[in-house]
């Protein structure tokens, strides 16, 4: 709990029932959320909007980033210490086990440097790698 109002403190948020709870899951989880899994864990205590905002809100301050999947959904993963409001630097490896469908951040494989052709300028780099994990292994 103290870890909870830590991070909505550092990050200027007020201190919502919401905001806690959903910020508990993602410290809970070692692999990534999406939406729907938030609804289901906080079993209805919050409604559709109050949930989507508040993922909103947390990726817009750091707390928190996306990973697209394939089936254009969003998944959401706690950011690392790097991340700051309008700066993510989540240019890590995403790891999608075939077995449990868990999406994990491979924080210490980074995303490999592409070079482009002359004129072109990332603006982000994301890199999903699909097989088996060691608890499905």
């Amino acid at each position: 709990m103290e870890q909870n109002l830590s991070i909505l403190k550092k990050n200027s948020l007020s201190v919502t029932e919401g905001r806690l709870k959903i910020l508990d899951l993602f410290l809970e989880q070692e692999d990534a959320l999406a939406h729907a899994d938030i609804e289901l864990k906080t079993a209805g205590a919050f409604d559709r909007v109050t949930v989507y905002r508040t993922l909103q809100t947390f990726v817009d301050k750091g707390i928190i980033h996306q990973i697209p999947t394939i089936d254009n959904t969003v998944l959401y993963a706690l950011c690392k210490d790097n991340c700051a409001a309008g700066h993510h630097h989540d240019e890590h490896v995403h790891f999608v086990c075939d077995g449990c469908g868990k999406t994990i951040c491979l924080d210490d494989v980074m995303v490999p440097k592409v070079k482009l052709p002359k004129g072109f300028k990332p603006s982000e780099s994301a890199m999903i790698v699909h097989g088996i994990c060691n608890e499905c292994r």
